[in-house]
């Protein structure tokens, strides 16, 4: 309440003011009682805003749930007051983040509310907060912290029903880390006996199809366990078919498709693929459907095969445009949300303190008129000539970045695309040679347009640098070759300036790529390291590439070595050796 009171001091005064005007016994009203009515007024705009965006996540529009969950957000002010609607909006679009595949987005949401889990009532909203940011860091591969945050959340969890429900999470987490013992033994104890949820019967049956899945899995992945894998499962699909929600039976069909391609039944596994992949088309996810799509392909032998993998592609390609489409749209709507907060509070300002003014300097209006006149004339102006000369710069950007992108395209991928169209002309798709080969260079064309795509990326500069740096290296990782990297988390980001990052950032991703083409290691140590005030970047492989390589590598960084230069940084090749290549970068801080 005092925190509140101090904010927000100087729009307290100015209302007192107004209050006076109105009413002079409102004079001897207590403070903190008008502070209290403040903090609290705001909770059935919030409610109704909420189920407003609850009911458009029902049918799946999630861009329009998201907008009113933000504009549900913007009236949490104070956040410690509204602690539980912030925890539960919060979580509620994590969730929507989480399922479209955007993890990192869903992560921040759920970050900006766990400093404020310790004002909430209910320890149902930060075990749901926990709960969340698990699963995304299963989804992402990150096993330690997923574990940690199902650990805290079971911690809070009071229900028997809750606590089952974070066992079977951390038995799906082991099943992943390949401990199938321990994932066995803390499921079996959770299928032999039901949980029950008090709210909801059909909870129960639910929870218990999940704990019957992963223990089937389980089951499928140790020796002489052909029977209880399969009886599991299929209790498991009786479930989900009884609730009749497309979305769970993914699940379920994808499971039983790995038990008949594990026992070699092709007609049983062509059957669960295929109706893995009309229950994710069903339940929309695009991501679920490219995954059981990939599936089909594995298993269809017959004439249909051109089909899906055009479908394939078609897939992969559209989720990369809509992910982007959907993390700029998240970020639009925050900032109008945060605008339109801002620009009303701003004209509430302006309509009290033209009011005082009036009373105060009458004498003085005309010449306010004239003044704020003539610099809404000279800012337009202003405004008009920089728009002008704004959109034509954009414009020469836009065109020259467009033709560079086109000719690279051209370059990289016309030849490439026409070979792989040729060999599926003239050799049979059926046999799983050239469906091999097929999908290999369809692979190849994905991955080229995506780094493609990458490589003209804005970059991010802010907190969520070294991640980003992280990801495009990782990139260059290969089944042939592994990339290992020190030191990175180790230097101060935050405190290099942005020019610097990017440099760093282009400089590595150019001289990786320029590395693919002459280099044949097969070990790659890139280290960070921070001496004399400098930040080194060291590059070390196993190559056993000759001296000619290393000149004509050096020839085609030019371009690389040019940017370190604008930083006063310097680059130095070392010799090819009998161990290998080492290449270091120099940047003062």
């Amino acid at each position: 309440m005092t925190k509140r009171f101090t904010n927000n001091s100087t729009n307290y005064i100015i209302n007192c003011f107004l209050l006076l005007a109105v009413v002079l016994s409102i004079q001897s009203c207590d403070k903190k009682k008008q502070i209290h009515s403040k903090s609290t007024e705001n909770t059935t705009p919030i409610y109704k805003l909420v189920k407003k965006a609850e009911s458009l996540q029902k049918s799946f529009q999630d861009d329009s749930a998201i907008f009113y969950f933000n504009k549900a957000l913007v009236l949490c002010e104070p956040k410690k007051d509204y602690a539980n609607q912030y925890a539960y909006i919060l979580s509620k679009v994590s969730g929507i983040l989480q399922r479209t595949g955007d993890y990192y987005a869903s992560e921040s949401a759920l970050v900006k509310a766990l400093p404020y889990l310790k004002y909430t009532s209910r320890p149902r909203f930060s075990q749901i907060i926990y709960t969340n940011l698990a699963n995304n860091y299963y989804s992402i591969y990150d096993y330690d912290n997923a574990l940690l945050y199902h650990e805290k959340a079971l911690k809070i969890a009071i229900s028997q029903f809750r606590k089952a429900q974070i066992k079977c999470d951390i038995g799906s987490i082991y099943l992943s880390q390949e401990k199938y013992a321990e994932a066995i033994k803390i499921l079996e104890p959770l299928a032999r006996k039901k949980t029950e949820d008090k709210t909801d019967a059909f909870n129960t049956e639910l929870q218990h199809s999940y704990v019957l899945y992963y223990l089937g899995l389980c089951y499928l992945r140790v020796e002489n366990h052909k029977k209880q894998a399969l009886d599991a499962l299929n209790e498991s699909m009786e479930i989900v078919l009884k609730s009749k929600n497309d979305f769970e039976l993914i699940g379920n069909c994808h499971a039983l498709y790995l038990y008949y391609k594990k026992y070699e039944n092709p007609k049983l596994k062509k059957y669960y693929a295929m109706k893995g992949y009309i229950a994710a088309c069903k339940s929309n996810s695009v991501v679920y459907q490219i995954n059981a799509l990939s599936q089909v392909i594995e298993a269809e032998d017959g004439k249909d095969l051109r089909k899906y993998v055009e479908r394939y592609i078609k897939l992969k390609d559209s989720t990369i445009i809509s992910r982007k489409m959907a993390k700029n749209q998240f970020a639009t709507i925050i900032y109008d949300s945060k605008k339109d907060k801002k620009e009303n509070l701003q004209l509430k300002t302006n309509k009290i303190e033209n009011e005082l003014q009036l009373e105060k300097e009458k004498n003085r209006n005309f010449i306010s008129f004239v003044i704020i006149g003539f610099t809404l004339i000279s800012t337009l102006i202003l405004v008009y000539f920089l728009t002008l000369k704004g959109k034509k710069e954009k414009n020469t950007a836009t065109y020259k970045s467009e033709r560079r992108i086109s000719l690279k395209l051209n370059a990289e991928l016309s030849t490439h695309v026409h070979q792989i169209l040729k060999f599926a002309e003239n050799n049979n798709l059926e046999e799983d040679k050239n469906k091999e080969i097929f999908l290999s260079n369809l692979d190849q064309i994905y991955l080229k347009t995506r780094n493609i795509s990458r490589e003209n990326n804005s970059i991010a500069t802010n907190e969520k640098y070294a991640s980003s740096l992280k990801e495009m290296i990782s990139d260059f990782k290969t089944q042939n070759l592994n990339l290992l990297v020190n030191g990175l988390d180790t230097v101060k980001w935050n405190k290099i300036n942005k020019i610097k990052k990017i440099i760093i950032y282009r400089g590595l991703q150019e001289f990786f790529q320029n590395m693919k083409k002459y280099n044949d290691a097969t070990l790659v140590v890139l280290s960070f390291k921070i001496i004399d005030k400098n930040i080194v970047i060291i590059y070390s492989d196993n190559s056993t590439k000759t001296q000619n390589s290393r000149i004509i590598l050096k020839n085609d960084l030019q371009n690389v070595e040019n940017r370190i230069k604008t930083t006063n940084g310097t680059i130095n090749f070392d010799n090819y050796t009998e161990n290998g290549f080492k290449i270091s970068f120099t940047f003062p801080l």
